[in-house]
């Protein structure tokens, strides 16, 4: 199973937006590393749900995937850019600022952390993942068991 960070800007779509509606497609990401990493995401795989332009930028809950990439339908350009749908599965119990992320040891190559990243998907290791899962408060180890929100 993979692992993923996936960012929004809350005023455009929030973590409590994808609580309260259950499931949501993952559209408009327009760079093609972004779709790439996209495309090798599997139905269940974990991501990291990031709120950038935020008042702080911070990693605030997890999501899974519910299905694979298949066209985005937002696109303009048949078959260029995809989307995948995603579902939460836990809220973080404290969100972990970007500041915080920055001065945890085992994100020290992770390309959210670098200045200038301004990709929308990432993919995370599974170190990576469980730092920031455990710096929100939830047990990394106990998110395969807990059942989506949905």
């Amino acid at each position: 199973m993979q692992r993923w960070l996936l960012k929004s800007e809350p005023d455009v779509f929030s973590y409590d937006d994808l609580v309260r509606v259950g499931a949501e497609p993952w559209t408009g990401v327009r760079n093609y590393q972004a779709r790439n990493f996209m495309r090798a995401m599997k139905q269940g795989d974990l991501c990291v749900f990031y709120q950038s332009n935020a008042k702080p930028n911070a990693a605030v809950g997890v999501c899974s995937v519910l299905r694979e990439a298949y066209e985005d339908p937002t696109s303009t350009e048949p078959g260029r850019w995809s989307a995948v749908d995603v579902a939460p599965v836990s809220k973080f119990v404290s969100l972990v600022s970007l500041e915080r992320l920055r001065d945890l040891p085992e994100l020290l190559a992770c390309p959210l952390i670098r200045r200038g990243n301004r990709l929308s998907v990432l993919p995370l290791t599974n170190t990576e993942f469980e730092a920031i899962v455990a710096a929100g408060g939830l047990d990394p180890h106990a998110l395969d068991s807990v059942p989506m929100l949905h």
